[in-house]
């Protein structure tokens, strides 16, 4: 399971397209790079999500099939790459180490595992592509 999150055009709601291809990575990504303001990011990290945006009234939102609640990484869908900034600054500001997190073993680096560090760098991203385009519309799942 993953976050397929995109940005989209405020007017058209299609994926917005750089003009030069990114080489932002997540647990799928296109060989070579991508136009596509789209990053995936894996569910293996969505723990430090929830943690991190507790309690902050900019995450707490409804999705189409549930009560209002926390909505972790969720919470920047709809709003602006602008306003998105902020909000993702104070998740990796927030994101801590969990209390059985070991990172001394090799493998503790693979994308997949579920660490502190791994959960930020998709944060620095979206961040960078909320900057080429601040007017956009983030969307996901």
């Amino acid at each position: 399971m993953s976050y397929d999150i995109t940005l989209k055009d405020p007017v058209t709601h299609e994926i917005i397209e750089f003009d030069e291809p990114h080489q932002m990575k997540g647990g799928m990504y296109a060989i070579g790079g991508t136009t596509d303001a789209w990053l995936n990011v894996t569910y293996n990290y969505s723990n430090y999500y929830y943690a991190a945006t507790e309690g902050d009234e900019r995450f707490f939102g409804q999705l189409w099939y549930e009560e209002p609640k926390n909505l972790g990484i969720r919470g920047i869908y709809g709003k602006t790459g602008a306003e998105s900034i902020r909000m993702l600054h104070d998740m990796i500001c927030r994101i801590e180490p969990m209390p059985d997190e070991k990172c001394d073993d090799p493998d503790c680096k693979g994308y997949w595992k579920p660490t502190a560090k791994n959960a930020i760098k998709p944060l620095y991203q979206l961040i960078a592509m909320a900057q080429m385009r601040p007017d956009g519309i983030w969307d996901g799942d």
